[in-house]
């Protein structure tokens, strides 16, 4: 865009003029070069007429983008996650700037690339006296076992981050280096996503530079470094409990990595594989995001229970490759940042481009002495950011925030233990335009910047970053760590940028009609993601049934009804509800909202949405927006209320299923939940015509059975009198047109079944198969007048021994057979 670019008509001045006013020196928008200035200003002309001059409306407007991404977050104890906190107003920097900031961060990431081999190879620096040995022994991300384990094609480092900070006066600094989980870069690029969906052209007409060809490097520096030429790479995670398992499943996506967790993989005989349902597959690299304590109990912490036994193993033999290398973590601590500008110099040959914040590490003399000299002026850390003596609560405190009695325990904490503790100078960061509380306010501001090798093993900048703002007031570079806002960083060129995309400079990809691999516990949680899903719509049913919902039955069965006392006899029975006894309303709210039962609809939802967190990766944004939706608002006391919310509910299930059966590709995948919703179905079935058709169902009874089974309009299109017990049976049990029929599930899970993958190299078929097949042959001769109560039980039996079998061939159970693909 034009630095003179016309304003929308009524946008001049406005945000701009109002925001200039009041913003303090060293403001990224206020202090910026005569290039950008104009860019800033047309950027808020421009969100100020979208949003018709209200920075509330924007606010809510991306808030929303944030939320249909599924972006979402969690802190340290929450259960829940939290909706993403995303400002719309991005930052700007100019291209001249940002290639400051570029060759600052490339040399930064080549000296620790440099210092991390010596430390675990030669140990000259240390030899040299250019880095003292307790430096590096102090650490708790220091691994002695790596010690002669030298990662394939020599690359300690594929991925860095580096949090920088901006002063008053413009320049730069580093406050921290982070190598061993690289969090937020996949915020980063959500945040671009939901901003670009939120302005439109805006960012385009900018002439923002594209976050997609930083990811294609980055993908293809991962596999250069992996022993086959079209390698299989695992994003390796902590699990779903983790803070940024929802930026981890993003990343694994777009990406098309493998997300996998410590118990999908396996070590046998030095190469590392994942349990699939085809068997086990070679994995020839991981990018993980877990710290080096916890990728192997064996070799490294024995409490650990995310790893993998023997990966120490695989990693020593040099066939996989792992990003970062175990034990690169040794240089975040603080205490190595008073040392990076000397080891500058004797390794480079250099000053540093981006300096640190100035550090002063009180295992030296001079330097204690500094800092106690001059306590009130500094930030007092943990120089191995552990929990350390006269630091109770934190890792770290300004010195002028402590009282009295405060300082001097902290003052004795140092002089017996000083090698424990650091001081570092407080920083006052520049600040940036956001909106809180509905005003443009200015907001100090750091920025996370990502690094990652190309295929060539050069360095490469993400042309963004993660933003992160404090809501609070001032920040200081020691204490930051907890932004209260997110927001996007774009680069600014002077001339348009072409349209890139994850392709690449190598073209398109070699063509391929095969779904990809399907871990086994991934095939697990599809499975009982379709069954949760099922038994959920199945609890709605019977509660509409009892509230009177049946809109295709003249009448419902009376309160007083034993057909009334058998449907809520089933919802006890399937822990919806505390007892039987009780009026129907309070029953049925109990039933749909009470997440103290078992069985309850708010209850069986929340382990859909447990499930499918899991799942990320493979769920699309729109399946995981439904899962989270609230339960619609009703008064067990009313009703209509009731039956309401009820149908809304039974509306979002048939909303999942149509995404599921209109939007999932026919791979392995879609088998799996597929087959879980036939199971649940084929079951409940069963357990319905035993309750609902018996010998001595009266004509309320089938007119209910009809109804939970959605086979009343079947019915009344087949025969003109009303519900008769043989051809009740018959549709809803043994119809094999009739998707809701007992025996339809049966075919279905056959069907599926056959079209899996099989270990058996003698073309036998295996048990689940077997079992399948038999079940289908059970249902096959009998019509309605035959079928008895004695044929459903062992119908019910037969399909609970096949989901038993199921579980046993292609979940996480210890396997009969378990084989290896050495090669594919």
């Amino acid at each position: 865009m034009a630095a003179d670019a016309a304003a929308p008509p009524g946008a001049a001045g406005g945000w701009a003029d109002a925001y200039l006013a009041a913003a303090p020196a060293g403001d990224l928008f206020a202090d910026a070069a005569p290039a950008m200035a104009p860019r800033w200003r047309t950027m808020l002309e421009r969100l100020s007429a979208q949003a018709q001059g209200d920075p509330a409306t924007l606010a809510d407007h991306v808030g929303r983008q944030a939320i249909d991404l599924g972006m979402a977050f969690r802190l340290t104890g929450d259960e829940q996650e939290r909706a993403w906190p995303l400002g719309p107003v991005p930052l700007l920097i100019g291209a001249d700037e940002w290639a400051h900031i570029e060759r600052g961060l490339a040399q930064r990431a080549d000296l620790l690339e440099r210092v991390i081999t010596d430390i675990y190879s030669t140990q000259s620096l240390v030899m040299d006296g250019n880095l003292p040995a307790s430096i590096v022994t102090g650490s708790a991300h220091y691994w002695r076992v790596m010690n002669g384990a030298p990662p394939p094609q020599g690359h300690q480092l594929h991925f860095y981050a580096a949090d920088i900070g901006r002063g008053p006066a413009g320049e730069w600094r580093v406050l921290s280096d982070r190598v061993r989980t690289p969090v937020g870069v996949g915020y980063a690029l959500e945040n671009r996503l939901a901003l670009s969906r939120a302005t439109g052209d805006l960012l385009g007409a900018m002439n923002t530079r594209r976050l997609a060809p930083f990811f294609d490097e980055l993908r293809r520096g991962l596999a250069a470094d992996c022993a086959r030429s079209d390698p299989r790479i695992g994003l390796l995670t902590p699990g779903r409990f983790n803070q940024s398992y929802a930026e981890q499943a993003h990343l694994a996506r777009y990406l098309g990595l493998l997300l996998v967790e410590g118990e999908d993989l396996i070590v046998t005989d030095g190469q590392l594989f994942v349990r699939t349902i085809q068997g086990l597959k070679r994995i020839d690299g991981l990018w993980r995001w877990l710290d080096s304590r916890f990728l192997d109990p064996l070799a490294f912490d024995s409490k650990s229970r995310i790893g993998v036994p023997d990966l120490y193993d695989a990693c020593a033999r040099g066939g996989l490759m792992v990003s970062n290398w175990p034990g690169a973590g040794v240089i975040e601590s603080r205490a190595f940042a008073a040392f990076l500008p000397q080891l500058a110099r004797a390794v480079l040959g250099e000053e540093l481009i981006l300096p640190n914040i100035a550090t002063w590490w009180c295992g030296q003399g001079k330097e204690r002495a500094y800092v106690r000299e001059r306590l009130d002026e500094l930030v007092v850390g943990s120089a191995f950011d552990q929990t350390v003596a006269g630091l109770p609560d934190a890792h770290f405190a300004p010195g002028s925030a402590l009282d009295k009695d405060q300082r001097a325990a902290l003052l004795d904490a140092m002089a017996r233990r000083p090698m424990d503790y650091v001081g570092q100078e407080v920083v006052k960061l520049s600040t940036t335009p956001a909106i809180v509380d509905g005003q443009l306010t200015p907001l100090p501001f750091t920025l996370r910047v990502f690094v990652a090798r190309d295929a060539l093993g050069q360095w490469r900048v993400m042309p963004g970053a993660f933003a992160r703002l404090a809501g609070h007031g001032d920040i200081r570079a020691a204490l930051m760590g907890r932004g209260d806002m997110s927001a996007d960083m774009c680069v600014i060129d002077s001339q348009p940028v072409p349209p890139d995309t994850l392709l690449g400079s190598g073209g398109a990809p070699a063509i391929r009609r095969v779904g990809g691999m399907l871990p086994a516990k991934a095939a697990d949680n599809l499975f009982w993601l379709g069954r949760y899903i099922e038994r959920t719509e199945m609890t709605l049913r019977l509660i509409r049934a009892i509230v009177g919902g049946s809109i295709e039955a003249d009448i419902g069965p009376s309160l007083a009804s034993p057909t009334m006392a058998r449907l809520v006899g089933q919802l006890a029975l399937w822990g919806a509800i505390p007892g039987s006894r009780g009026a129907v309303g309070p029953l049925c709210a109990i039933a749909l909202g009470d997440a103290q039962q078992s069985g309850s609809v708010r209850t069986l939802m929340g382990r859909v949405a447990n499930i499918g967190e899991g799942l990320r990766d493979r769920l699309a944004s729109d399946v995981w927006r439904l899962v989270r939706l609230p339960l619609p608002r009703f008064d067990g006391a009313v009703t209509e209320t009731l039956l309401d919310a009820t149908s809304r509910m039974i509306e979002r299930i048939s909303a999942l299923s149509g995404l599921a059966a209109e939007n999932m590709a026919r791979t392995d995948a879609w088998r799996f939940h597929d087959m879980g919703r036939r199971m649940e179905r084929a079951i409940n079935g069963c357990r319905l015509v035993s309750l609902f058709g018996g010998d001595g169902a009266s004509a309320d009874d089938l007119t209910v059975l009809l109804d939970l089974q959605d086979s009343q309009i079947s019915y009344r299109t087949r025969y003109l009198t009303g519900p008769a017990l043989p051809p009740v049976r018959d549709l809803v049990a043994l119809e094999p047109h009739n998707p809701r029929a007992i025996v339809y599930q049966a075919a279905r899970l056959a069907e599926h079944i056959a079209a899996l993958p099989t270990l058996r190299a003698d073309g036998m078929p295996e048990e689940p198969l077997r079992r399948a097949d038999a079940l289908v042959a059970r249902l096959a001769p009998l019509t309605g007048d035959m079928l008895t109560m004695a044929d459903i039980a062992d119908v019910e039996s037969r399909l609970l021994g096949l989901s038993d079998a199921i579980g046993q061939r292609y979940f996480l159970q210890v396997r009969k057979t378990e084989t290896m693909d050495l090669l594919s």
